[in-house]
């Protein structure tokens, strides 16, 4: 089924720059049945373990991420770019090829000893999924794991979670 899904994501030559191909994940969204599909195997994972909470990044990991925190009838905390959220926050900056960003979660979303599973569209170099486990963690919480419904394995961002239970959906191993 997952090469079924791997179908119905539209490639997007040349954006946002020449030369990179965009993994556009609307396609498959807007299909009920595919996107149902795409929850469920991401909840077959996870539906066993002991999870608190799901940290989901801005924007399309909220898509996923609240879809399966209402399966797994459990709360989501929105990890959100720098200045988004309204209360007290703590920050955790990442690189970009070309500087830094940074990414916020309010200081009370997480809890000491909280198991929180962490959901994106997509995995590409591992520096805003690497950012977020470092922001659950200052709070105290624990990554019970990471699911991601893309992963462009040639750009090796698994090698900054390999201390994380990653799993990944859909692969591409090239551009």
């Amino acid at each position: 089924m997952e090469k079924n899904l791997k179908l119905l994501i539209r490639n997007v030559k040349d954006y946002p720059k020449k030369g990179v191909v965009f993994r556009d994940i609307t396609t498959l969204l807007k299909n009920g049945k595919a996107f149902k599909k795409a929850v469920d195997l991401l909840y077959k994972r996870y539906k066993n373990r002991k999870i608190d909470l799901i940290a989901a990044i801005e924007s399309r990991g909220f898509i996923l991420g609240g879809a399966l925190a209402n399966k797994m009838g459990i709360g989501f905390v929105p990890v959100r770019k720098f200045g988004k959220l309204p209360a007290d926050t703590v920050e955790q900056s990442y690189n970009l090829e070309y500087g830094t960003d940074a990414l916020e979660l309010h200081r009370d979303a997480v809890k000491r000893g909280q198991k929180v599973l962490i959901v994106d569209d997509l995995l590409a170099t591992g520096g805003t999924l690497q950012a977020t486990c470092k922001l659950i963690e200052k709070l105290g919480g624990k990554v019970a794991g990471i699911l991601v419904l893309i992963e462009l394995s040639f750009l090796k961002g698994e090698e900054k979670l390999k201390n994380y239970d990653l799993y990944s959906l859909i692969k591409y191993d090239r551009e």
